[in-house]
């Protein structure tokens, strides 16, 4: 099977509203949860969704190896989408196999690669590869300089993310490459509107 990264297929964005079932993630502190909260509020797309399963999934990944200290790695899957001429990505979906690690470094498996190709088909929607999600036990949320020459050589499109994970610190943070240079985006995670168990209103019949 081939990859399929969203720079290879060169697709249209789908022209659709953010999803409206969105929040700041719980790891992110105060003072910028609630500058999102405002950001939100403008009717303007913020950079990506990460749908709660999704996210779900990345975090118990890092906090699986939290105890022993070393890192992990997946691929973010999803598409992008436009909404009042701003370009966001929504994640749908990850994908991980087993991986080659330590505290400060992770790759895929060399003999990983079988099982992280029947994963992405797992995925069971019509995906491409918005970018990759990492940990870094203890180290804080950034890319370091191995980070972006991962992220440079392979997740070309301007539009490509990175998710870095601190499951010691309880971190989140998301980023993209200008310029060569890493820097912050804003994201939300989202569920789908029959997906929360405590949305909505529940009407009882008499």
């Amino acid at each position: 099977m081939s990859v399929k990264i969203v720079s290879e297929e060169k697709r249209d964005a789908k022209v659709m509203k953010p999803p409206a079932n969105a929040r700041p993630h719980l790891w992110f502190r105060d003072m910028d949860a609630e500058l999102l909260r405002i950001r939100m509020a403008e009717d303007m797309p913020l950079a990506m969704y990460i749908n709660k399963h999704a996210e779900a999934k990345m975090r118990n990944h890092a906090l699986s190896t939290r105890d022993g200290k070393t890192e992990v790695m997946g691929l973010l899957l999803g598409e992008i989408r436009r909404w009042r001429d701003v370009d966001y990505i929504l994640v749908r979906d990850v994908a991980t196999t087993d991986l080659d690690a330590t505290s400060v470094s992770v790759k895929f498996d060399s003999a990983g690669f079988e099982k992280l190709f029947e994963n992405l088909d797992l995925a069971g929607f019509d995906y491409v590869i918005v970018g990759w999600y990492h940990s870094h036990p203890g180290y804080g949320c950034f890319l370091s300089d191995t980070d972006v020459k991962t992220h440079s050589g392979i997740f070309v499109s301007p539009n490509h993310v990175a998710v870095v994970i601190d499951p010691q610190h309880f971190e989140i943070a998301g980023f993209r490459l200008r310029s060569g240079k890493a820097g912050k985006v804003d994201f939300a995670v989202y569920w789908d509107e029959y997906d929360d168990p405590y949305g909505g209103l529940m009407r009882v019949k008499a």
